[in-house]
């Protein structure tokens, strides 16, 4: 489009041209977008009105100034630097370090990695998003196939023709969190001057689906499971407690009080992956928690007591008190692997049917404490969940919204009956002064 009478015909960086509206666009280059490979512009629209001449080439000085920023940051680190220093700084629990370096690895490393700190901005941002979104494989768009294994082998069902599968939105949403700690950081050492994730647009999050089991169905599973006393236990205190798989792992009769009017368990540890093999470490949020034991439960962590004496005892040994609740050691002495607690409930459910996960057992027991009128605050901090309720409220919004339900229909219950409505001769006669 040429240049109207009036505009800059020298050649400078960047360009100002009239729109059929009267408007002036501003279009300054800012390279090649790493993630599509397409020209990168800046564009920023000057409306018509005074001094518009004037406006647009101030506001091209200012993407020209933008460029240069992000050209010459305050420091040639690139982006994989940035993440190197920022993760080995993060104080999380080794699960969630691990999933961090995964989303690295396999998704902002081969896009972004090799960028300057100062290049990365909204727009860039914006087609990465939509990448991740496209295909978590990230495949070229060609007709490919989804190998079993990435070792040689010989192909067979299990080796299936690819399909693009968008990465799921919380792992979207994971990698955003991501990248605004680093530049959080960033912007702190004086790496940029500003922190471009502040512009960014990560996809909303999924509403929350808990889908508990339904008594029925927990019914149902304890029945079948308590063909072994010790695995009917593990899931009895599960649906109970809402204690993580990890922490049921980890529980150690120590910590289990089933003194009279004292009954409670103290949980401190879990067992957790880190370098590879599983240890016993701290708990998730890095918070211990007391748990309130009803009269059931405790008559449950009895009966599992005296099995697990009754073993040892068999054997010529004696049950030590840091010896674990679930174990598959006579003494106790072995804690039970998450992974293998997980397997075999899952063949537990599939063998009667019931689409559901071990996971599922908190959101049992947190829906089943909402249903009784427990608060949420005593919820969260019943299931180990930071942040004040938060998010037990988010998680489980439908819930507490029934039980509001219930709690207004219980008020409305106890209310004095209503008076009957006077006549309007009535009210005349009660308060002339009113036109009704």
């Amino acid at each position: 489009m040429a240049k109207p009478k009036g505009l800059d015909t020298a050649r400078t960086r960047g360009s100002i041209d009239e729109l059929p509206s009267g408007a002036l666009r501003v279009r300054v280059y800012a390279g090649q977008d790493p993630v599509t490979k397409k020209r990168h512009n800046l564009v920023e629209i000057i409306e018509p009105g005074p001094d518009q001449l004037r406006r647009a080439r101030a506001a091209r000085d200012r993407l020209v100034a933008q460029v240069e920023e992000r050209r010459n940051p305050r420091t040639s680190a690139t982006i994989d630097r940035l993440l190197e220093r920022y993760v080995d700084q993060l104080d999380v629990a080794p699960n969630t370090l691990e999933l961090y370096r995964g989303h690295i690895r396999r998704h902002i490393s081969p896009f972004l990695g090799m960028l300057k700190v100062g290049v990365l901005d909204a727009e860039i941002l914006d087609s990465f998003y939509a990448e991740l979104r496209r295909c978590r494989k990230h495949c070229s768009g060609r007709s490919g196939v989804d190998h079993r294994t990435s070792r040689p082998h010989d192909c067979d069902e299990r080796c299936r023709k690819h399909v693009c599968k968008p990465l799921s939105r919380s792992s979207v949403r994971h990698i955003h969190f991501i990248l605004s700690g680093a530049y959080e950081k960033a912007v702190r050492w004086r790496w940029v001057a500003y922190s471009p994730m502040k512009q960014a647009e990560p996809p909303s999050a999924s509403p929350s689906n808990p889908q508990p089991p339904s008594p029925a169905e927990a019914a149902q599973i304890l029945n079948e499971a308590w063909r072994d006393p010790d695995w009917g236990s593990l899931l009895w205190i599960a649906m109970t407690t809402g204690m993580r798989r990890g922490e049921l792992c980890a529980l150690r009769w120590s910590a289990v009080n089933l003194d009279e009017g004292r009954e409670s368990i103290w949980l401190r540890h879990a067992i957790r992956k880190e370098n590879g093999g599983l240890v016993e470490a701290g708990l998730k949020t890095h918070q211990q928690r007391r748990i309130a034991l009803d009269p059931e439960t405790v008559a449950v962590l009895r009966e599992q007591l005296e099995r697990a004496r009754n073993r040892s005892a068999s054997l010529g040994l004696e049950l030590e008190s840091a010896a674990f609740v679930f174990s598959g050691a006579p003494d106790g002495s072995t804690f039970l692997v998450p992974d293998s607690v997980t397997q075999r409930y899952e063949r537990l459910v599939r063998k009667l049917g019931i689409h559901t996960t071990i996971h599922k057992l908190r959101h049992y027991s947190a829906t089943e404490l909402i249903a009784a009128g427990v608060d949420v605050r005593t919820v969260a901090g019943w299931l180990g969940h930071s942040g004040g309720g938060v998010t037990t409220l988010r998680t489980y919004a439908a819930w507490v919204s029934e039980a509001g339900q219930r709690a207004a229909g219980g008020i409305s219950a106890r209310m004095p009956s209503r008076p009957e409505e006077p006549t309007p001769l009535e009210r005349a006669r009660l308060d002339p002064r009113s036109p009704l």
